[in-house]
């Protein structure tokens, strides 16, 4: 069973606090600006220059000056500003962004990422990965547990080249919910349909069961 990408977002949104400035990667984290509870006020950084973004437009009402870091179409809110990519990075630099959510293709269970390139496949350049997670107070990762042929995404070292160094906080895959601790990767809940005995079996890095570990709820 698992999480889908929807589903994977929506447990995400569920870790904003109000009043917090977020800035969301490419992939199923720009989901995560669908999901945003009601009551919580945010402010959502998009590296290409807006701050306020709101979520995907509806079919047909889609303007294609408003996008983000991944080019996706997307909404503004009241008082969203526009700026250039120097000050947008200026913003992420100085510490300003209280969340960052990611994709990425491993994670290490010290909290190493590697998300921006794999050697031999041509990649247009690693956007803000780097920025961010140098500068944010905060990273979750949204991924998938296992890559296409099977393999753990949640190792004890990173293969692949890597973005950051001990820089994530949280992970939440298709399978469950992880804390980085000192002693790896700490499962907080599983989804549902799946067990822990098979999340044990797909993770390849250090883990451990929290003793209140739960099924998520989304």
């Amino acid at each position: 069973m698992g999480l889908n990408k929807e589903q994977i977002a929506r447990r995400i949104a569920q870790e904003l606090k109000d009043g917090f400035y977020v800035n969301l990667g490419i992939g199923i984290p720009t989901l995560v600006a669908n999901y945003i509870p009601e009551g919580v006020d945010v402010v959502l950084q998009s590296e290409n220059g807006l701050l306020g973004m709101g979520p995907f437009p509806f079919e047909g009402e889609e303007d294609a000056d408003l996008i983000n870091a991944g080019k996706q179409t997307i909404t503004t809110i009241p008082g969203s500003a526009f700026f250039d990519s120097a000050m947008s990075f200026g913003m992420i630099r100085a510490g300003k962004v209280d969340l960052t959510v990611l994709g990425a293709m491993e994670v290490a269970d010290n909290g190493d990422i590697a998300n921006w390139k794999i050697p031999g496949k041509m990649v247009k350049g690693m956007g803000g990965a780097m920025d961010l997670v140098a500068a944010a107070k905060n990273i979750i990762v949204a991924m998938q547990h296992t890559n296409p042929k099977g393999e753990s995404k949640l190792l004890p070292k990173c293969t692949l080249p890597i973005t950051g160094i001990k820089c994530v906080r949280k992970v939440v895959t298709d399978l469950g919910v992880f804390d980085i601790t000192d002693e790896g990767f700490k499962l907080l809940e599983y989804a549902p349909g799946v067990t822990v005995d098979e999340i044990k079996a797909k993770t390849a890095g250090r883990l451990v069961i929290a003793d209140d570990v739960k099924e998520i709820t989304v």
